[in-house]
């Protein structure tokens, strides 16, 4: 597996995964509109040209936010949110960004679980953010010094 940068060429492996994982998923828009930035960074884990997972990171000045991360169903649970995230932190040092910050559903334990696994702490809850079903988003954040 390698981590690389996302192409407008990685794109239909990337919609099939967002659309299987997300209630809400991003449209081939937006993720076209967020290749196009220079303020994000977007990553593919990838097996033999097969995107297995994805991330995009957004920077302003030394503030990140991750947008998005996900994994195709039939490859979790087998590192490859760790080495997405292991990358993050790569951009996250070159960029000295002083914190990266994220929301995910209350329900997401193994989300939640990682996160917290990768030094991040729940800050606030945005009570009833989610629809589909209704719930609240959990932000959690991780500073660095």
């Amino acid at each position: 597996m390698i981590i690389e940068n996302m192409t407008f060429e990685h794109l239909s492996q990337v919609l099939k995964i967002e659309n299987e994982s997300f209630t809400h998923p991003w449209s081939e828009e937006s993720f076209k509109s967020e290749l196009k930035k220079d303020s994000s960074v977007k990553i593919v884990a990838l097996d033999n040209e097969k995107v297995l997972g994805y991330a995009v990171l957004e920077t302003i000045l030394d503030e990140g936010s991750l947008l998005i991360i996900a994994v195709s169903e039939l490859h979790r649970k087998k590192g490859i949110a760790q080495a997405l995230f292991d990358r993050l932190e790569e951009v996250r040092a070159e960029k000295k960004l002083s914190f990266i910050t994220l929301e995910v559903r209350s329900s997401n334990e193994s989300a939640i679980a990682l996160y917290k696994k990768k030094g991040f702490e729940t800050v606030a809850v945005r009570k009833g953010y989610y629809s589909s079903p209704i719930e609240d988003a959990v932000i959690m954040t991780k500073y660095y010094k």
